[in-house]
């Protein structure tokens, strides 16, 4: 097993290295006749492509897809669909002074030891510029969601270095979640946390942050007892995405300081529905869905390359030192937001289907 494929229905294989000619992917399991356009998959990578605003990387890509296969007269043919993006803005001899020495913090030094050899310019598949094929598929499979089950998946950014959000789950929009450039619906929080991230890209530095997914209106009934539960398969689906460090599904790590009576969702009956008083669960039990709405937590680490001064060693044991150049993201969580609601979606499409 290669590790490049995800799913096991709505299977998605992707391609490609930050620096080589194209990123794509194979989709395969996609059901007929869906209708899907260019532009509805473009419209969810220019949420992720860099070089949008002042706090991303430079790097400017416009991130044009193509699609190859498995489309026709803008519908789903039941048949495997390519998709491809072709890299324009590599600047690879940024990473020339890159080519023997690892970098703290990145892959280099994992993959030369997996493979004995690895790809330095830009990091290769280690890059998060592969996620834009996560993207792509997640937009298709965000559509499938809506249109089959009603289900709309929103991420958004919670938190950034000590800056967090308070945000209301009922009231979340895509509209609030884009209305600025770190992806934030509570504008205040926007604000301080678009400084914190401006004062470390100043001093050569970097920062992480959290970012909160909703799965509004998920199926009822999917994930698959015992070791593919809708928590366990999402937890995968977002340990998966670069520069992620931490999960916390329902009221996660918050349960930790309640008490059973406190924790247990009662339930009570709407209308002829069964349903619960709260949703401390966050829309899971014994790791079926409930139908209530999901939602939980990711946590990404500061962006590893950075301009200051670090200590390292080349690939022949010496010690040296790297300022590391290039075009990079001093902090990468609000490109993170369309790159957790894309991985949402294939995970629960995926278990839809499983189910079905």
């Amino acid at each position: 097993m290669s590790g490049n494929t995800f799913g096991k229905i709505f299977q998605v294989t992707t391609f490609g290295e930050s620096h080589g000619n194209a990123i794509g992917c194979v989709i395969d399991g996609c059901p007929a006749g869906i209708e899907i356009t260019e532009s509805e998959i473009q419209k969810e990578l220019d949420r992720r492509k860099p070089g949008q605003s002042k706090i991303t990387t430079q790097r400017k890509e416009g991130d044009q897809i193509k699609i190859l296969s498995g489309i026709s007269d803008g519908k789903t043919l039941g048949t495997p669909i390519a998709l491809l993006v072709f890299n324009e803005d590599a600047n690879s001899k940024d990473y020339d002074h890159l080519k023997d020495v690892f970098r703290p913090g990145q892959a280099d030094y994992t993959y030369q030891l997996k493979y004995g050899i690895r790809e330095h310019r830009g990091g290769g598949r280690g890059s998060a510029r592969e996620t834009l094929a996560r993207v792509a598929a997640g937009s298709i499979a965000k559509k499938i969601l809506k249109e089959k089950c009603g289900t709309e998946i929103l991420a958004f950014t919670e938190q950034i270095e000590k800056v967090t959000a308070e945000v209301d789950l009922d009231k979340l929009t895509l509209q609030k979640i884009e209305s600025n450039i770190v992806r934030c619906p509570d504008e205040k929080a926007a604000q301080e946390m678009i400084v914190a991230i401006e004062k470390a890209r100043d001093e050569k530095d970097s920062v992480g942050g959290v970012v909160k997914c909703l799965i509004k209106c998920p199926p009822k009934g999917i994930g698959e007892p015992v070791f593919d539960r809708v928590p366990a398969e999402l937890a995968k689906a977002m340990m998966s995405i670069n520069a992620t460090k931490g999960f916390d599904f329902g009221s996660g790590f918050a349960a930790t300081q309640m008490r059973g009576s406190q924790h247990n969702d009662e339930f009570c009956m709407q209308g002829k529905e069964v349903n619960t008083k709260t949703n401390n669960a966050g829309g899971s039990l014994g790791g079926i869905s409930t139908g209530g709405d999901m939602f939980f937590r990711v946590a990404f680490k500061p962006t590893s390359t950075i301009g200051k001064k670090q200590n390292t060693v080349t690939k022949d044991g010496q010690e040296t030192e790297l300022e590391a150049k290039g075009r990079h993201d001093p902090c990468i969580v609000p490109r993170a937001v369309p790159i957790v609601e894309a991985m949402a979606a294939l995970t629960i499409l995926d278990l839809w289907l499983r189910n079905k």
